[in-house]
């Protein structure tokens, strides 16, 4: 089964066009499917066109959230209602072509686990939307590790357990691949088109990418040190606290060898080491604040710090997907 997953706020203009191509498109790929359209509070008309369209097609289900929360929000909220094995995430504004749906499909079925689009040729314009963005995709692909060149499209295709493991908190629906990498998720790129938006108001502008760069550095956090902060706090701590003692100790040989005036002659040296040791030790005791968290967090949650892709056994036919 397919879930289509599509978030919508005020695209009232795009609604009615969008669900005609999508079931155009869908009926012609293999098994059933269903469609989800998460409204984000919209304001102007585009519920009551949804729940117009529930009425006439049993394969549609609108999730209407109780106030804005944004597209991750929304995300989450469609990939929890679904009941696909296999999930497609698409924008509801046109700038997403269904046509590219079996596109994606295909490399689900050679026994990939993510198919991400790829806005090869965009239409945006050039200085506010395509130069800002190909800035963030580089930072994001040093950062994740991952080879992607488009980072920002929500147009992706999932295999369902591969999200079962995947968290969305924030903004952080356009890493879903380099989270999913952690549990060994294999990810492919696919071009896509990318047509001009149909109608409406885009949500999307330069302050946008300004934000990205702290999700940037959250996702580097999350992806090399989530379960073993102390790595990173203690590194930290170590460069503080030992270059901090190491100029407490010349100021202290020269006041026992040389009964100078510390305070006076090397004042702002003695201050600068002081503060180097406080701040290292406070590193040290957050990094450990971090261990237990994180030691709490998997426990009570029963989250396993692994991901198992299938179990063979010496007898045929045991072979156990999980």
């Amino acid at each position: 089964m397919l879930s289509l997953v599509v978030p919508i706020h005020n695209e009232e203009h795009s609604i009615l066009p969008l669900y005609d191509r999508l079931t155009a498109v869908l009926r012609t790929v293999p098994g059933t499917y269903e469609i989800l359209f998460v409204d984000d509070a919209s304001t102007d008309r585009s519920h009551e066109l949804l729940a117009n369209l529930v009425q006439t097609d049993g394969r549609l289900k609108v999730i209407r959230l109780r106030r804005n929360f944004g597209q991750t929000a929304a995300l989450s909220a469609g990939f929890h209602e679904a009941k696909g094995d296999v999930i497609i995430a698409m924008d509801g504004d046109l700038q997403h072509a269904p046509e590219d749906i079996p596109a994606l499909l295909k490399p689900i079925s050679e026994g990939y686990d993510i198919a991400s689009g790829w806005r090869h040729e965009r239409a945006d314009n050039a200085l506010t939307r395509r130069l800002p963005s190909k800035i963030a995709n580089w930072l994001m692909a040093k950062a994740s590790g991952m080879d992607l060149h488009d980072f920002g499209t929500t147009f992706k295709a999932y295999r369902a357990e591969v999200l079962a493991d995947v968290h969305l908190y924030g903004e952080l629906h356009r890493f879903i691949p380099a989270l999913a990498s952690v549990y060994g998720a294999r990810v492919i790129e696919v071009p896509i088109q990318n047509p001009p938006r149909g109608g409406g108001v885009s949500h999307y502008g330069l302050s946008r990418t300004f934000r990205v760069l702290f999700d940037i550095l959250t996702i580097r956090f999350l992806l090399k040190y989530a379960t073993r902060p102390m790595h990173f706090f203690g590194a930290i701590g170590l460069a503080g606290t030992s270059s901090g003692s190491l100029i407490l100790g010349y100021c202290l040989v020269l006041k026992l060898f040389t009964r100078i005036d510390i305070i006076q002659e090397h004042g702002p040296l003695m201050l600068a080491g002081a503060m180097l040791l406080i701040v290292g030790m406070m590193m040290f005791s957050t990094g450990l604040i971090g261990e237990l968290v994180m030691r709490t967090y998997f426990e009570s949650q029963n989250r396993r710090i692994y991901a198992v892709r299938d179990i063979l056994t010496r007898h045929p036919g045991e072979r156990q997907p999980l």
